[in-house]
């Protein structure tokens, strides 16, 4: 069978990333169809031994680099100029950029139909009102925003008509392509390497007493909310990621701090190393190595990002045995099990948050927290259970129409 896989862009290393690289294991043959890719990012540097075809937008640097947010509504045109025609199977990775409905239905008799499935990320967060990166600033920005998502929205829907098949990456997200593609979509839930994660050792020691933070630094990851909480109860706070928001989140933590005062929660700790100065650590960008580690030696992993479409770090943390403390929305509502691999708190705000930490405090005194219960749990959102899931659904769905494993992939 020949397949063929298509990815939104190739920058940033996050989820969205993952996915495509396990179907690119899955299928080893099959090129990666992108609108482009920044050479060098992170993302290039993980694919670039791939076969990977860029629309026209690649020639352009300077729509690369800075233009292709605001001009998205070109995206009809970058996914018109390919031809998937020679396909027996085209496999989207949907989110940012309308990656969906890209294979064209100008059939013949003669002709083998394409079947399009889509692994669909969420619909664009930005054309229906959820959390985005970035905030817009200005009228006429937002003014212009306002009239480009209009029409944008309208080739979404389109597009999603498109597609022969969806997959969702939560139950979260199937509700949202029900809302507002009506279409219905199997959930398989993004793959994690929990094994890299797992640790291997019978005991679970924590040498550190820090909590973390694996994020990047944008405003819908609500970073901010942790180091506020974390400086003011004068606990200490490692942050690995980079963004934007780094220099405002850097002063946030200064000025949340409790000068000179150790907080009756550290007091209690006896932790007098963390009196003087923030308690909050910015580590930036870390290796696999080095963030392992951290995992396996926090106390536990604070995840505030609202309506996250899924969450590949408290899986990450649970596959090592470590609680999470997340905010009780999206796709995380499906992964972390309240009072028994985690904590959650609502609403979004500070002051929730220092209630939710407490309340993880007290539970973590007593014991509640079964390192081994919480690794197990996140085997159940494991890379080779994805693989599985994924080979399953494509061989249930070319069976009698593609002779599925027989042609090349």
């Amino acid at each position: 069978m020949k397949v063929a896989l298509v990815h939104d862009f190739l920058s940033e290393f996050g989820g969205a990333e993952r996915v495509l690289e396990a179907l690119a294991e899955i299928f080893p043959k099959a090129p990666i169809y992108t609108a482009f890719y920044k050479e060098g990012s992170p993302a290039y540097l993980r694919f670039k031994t791939k076969k990977i075809i860029t629309s026209w937008a690649q020639n352009m640097p300077f729509f690369v680099s800075k233009l292709h947010s605001p001009l998205r509504f070109l995206a009809p045109l970058i996914w018109n100029s390919f031809d998937f025609s020679q396909y027996d199977l085209v496999i989207t990775s949907s989110s940012w950029y309308v990656t969906k409905g890209v294979v064209e239905r100008k059939m013949t008799n003669d002709e083998r139909k394409t079947i399009e499935i889509c692994y669909c990320h969420t619909p664009p967060r930005y054309l229906y009102g959820y959390p985005t990166a970035k905030k817009q600033k200005g009228l006429l920005i937002k003014a212009y925003a306002l009239v480009v998502n209009h029409f944008m929205r309208v080739y979404d829907f389109e597009s999603a008509q498109k597609v022969d098949y969806f997959i969702a990456n939560s139950k979260e997200v199937a509700a949202r392509i029900k809302k507002f593609y009506r279409r219905d979509s199997k959930v398989i839930y993004p793959p994690v390497d929990t094994e890299k994660f797992k640790v291997q050792s019978s005991k679970f020691e924590v040498s550190g007493n820090y909590f973390l933070v694996v994020s990047r630094l944008v405003s819908a990851k609500r970073v901010d909310l942790a180091v506020e909480a974390c400086a003011k109860l004068g606990l200490p706070l490692k942050v690995v990621g980079i963004g934007r928001d780094l220099d405002d989140l850097e002063n946030l933590a200064r000025r949340s701090t409790v000068n000179g005062q150790p907080s009756p929660i550290r007091q209690a700790q006896g932790d007098p190393e963390y009196v003087e100065g923030s308690t909050v650590q910015f580590l930036g960008e870390v290796n696999d190595r080095e963030l392992i580690g951290l995992y396996q030696n926090c106390r536990a992993v604070i995840f505030p990002a609202e309506q996250e479409d899924f969450g590949i770090v408290p899986v990450e943390a649970q596959a090592c045995g470590k609680p999470v403390i997340a905010l009780a929305q999206g796709g995380v509502l499906e992964s972390v099990i309240d009072e028994k691999t985690g904590v959650y708190f609502s609403p979004a705000t500070s002051g929730s948050l220092t209630m939710a930490i407490n309340k993880f405090l007290q539970l973590e005194k007593k014991g509640v927290f079964d390192p081994k219960f919480i690794q197990l749990h996140a085997q159940k959102f494991s890379k080779e259970r994805f693989k599985r899931k994924i080979e399953a659904f494509v061989k249930k769905h070319t069976s009698g129409k593609l002779s599925y494993g027989k042609r090349d992939h």
